[in-house]
């Protein structure tokens, strides 16, 4: 890693402009760590949280013209944060209005994905119901697709506003289409300027009653496996699809192994003893290869390590690349270069 550079010089007075906006937390070295699922992570020079869109917008446009890096995160599930921090602006927006119109949802980016599940479920709104228990905010489960049991958000998304930073403060809307889904990927990953807003969401009539049984049943089974108290990011690494990995790969997989189209990354890490590895606090759970959990004080430099040595482990013995689901912040540009 690069030593960390001192702040920048005007960081202090972009602190102060940042403060004056309506309905915001502004917060100089505010740690990272506090704001991840891992528990991981230094301080940002400067974080900086609103509920209000305008005020986001504002302060994005500020941080800009005054030349300071900038990140913008959301629940923190899926991120690794360098253990040096983010020499910067952390920027959160955590807007949470939530209504429903008939069979339309309309969601703002800060509302937890699974209060929309449990929201839509007990309106007997159905489509969302598999999605329990994924952790994190709706703008990264729209950021990232998010999905689980064959589905993803995608499948109920209509349309998605979103703050084009290119362009100033201008929001923009785009449809399903335009969004550009694939398996965890869309075109927000694509371009980090666009920061999404809100969506709004094209339901099925369904039976509240059921979907709050298939809702608990599932997080009952998705519990067992990543404990709201285990410190992890879930799934490190996407799992592949068949039809993109190397013939002699595909044809060398056991019966059963293949889901819908889709190999699990945990069965490449199986077969190379992922199991049990450990860096530091860092440990790949016993009983599931594609979960790392912190155990105690872990760094973001043995996480790194941990996750490399498993993707150089399988690339040595299948010839693919698995692809990690996480987002690193405040790495230099090597380590930033590790999901590609």
């Amino acid at each position: 890693m690069s030593p960390v550079p001192p702040a920048p010089d005007n960081a202090l007075e972009v602190c102060e402009r940042l403060s004056k906006l309506t309905g915001v937390t502004v917060l100089p070295n505010e740690p990272l760590a506090p704001h991840t699922r891992f528990a991981i992570g230094g301080p940002a020079d400067i974080f900086f949280e609103t509920a209000s869109p305008e005020s986001f917008a504002e302060a994005l446009k500020t941080v800009r013209e005054a030349g300071l890096n900038s990140v913008v995160i959301g629940g923190g599930s899926n991120l690794i944060v360098a253990d040096e921090g983010f020499r910067g602006v952390c920027l959160k927006l955590s807007s949470r209005r939530l209504r429903a119109f008939g069979l339309r949802v309309e969601v703002e980016c800060g509302v937890g994905l699974q209060a929309l599940v449990n929201f839509t479920a007990q309106r007997g709104l159905k489509g969302l119901e598999t999605l329990t228990g994924i952790p994190g905010s709706v703008g990264g489960a729209v950021y990232g697709n998010a999905g689980a049991y064959g589905h993803s958000i995608q499948e109920r998304i209509l349309s998605v506003h979103f703050l084009d930073g290119e362009k100033g403060d201008e929001v923009r809307e785009f449809s399903r289409a335009e969004c550009e889904f694939r398996y965890r990927d869309s075109i927000f990953k694509k371009k980090k300027d666009w920061i999404i807003l809100s969506a709004t969401l094209d339901m099925e009539t369904g039976n509240a009653v059921t979907l709050r049984e298939t809702s608990a049943r599932i997080l009952s089974t998705r519990t067992r496996k990543y404990p709201p108290s285990m410190r992890c990011a879930g799934s490190i690494f996407k799992n592949l699809i068949l039809a993109e990995l190397p013939r002699p790969v595909a044809a060398s997989l056991p019966p059963g192994v293949v889901i819908e189209g889709k190999v699990p990354s945990a069965w490449f890490l199986e077969q190379i003893g992922a199991k049990g590895m450990k860096r530091g606090d860092l440990e790949v759970a016993d009983y599931h290869a594609n979960l790392i959990f912190n155990n105690g004080e872990g760094t973001a430099k043995d996480l790194v390590f941990l996750i490399r040595d498993l993707k150089r482990r399988v690339a040595m013995r299948f010839g693919i690349d698995l692809e990690e689901e996480v987002q690193y912040v405040g790495f230099d540009a090597e380590a930033s270069q590790l999901q590609k």
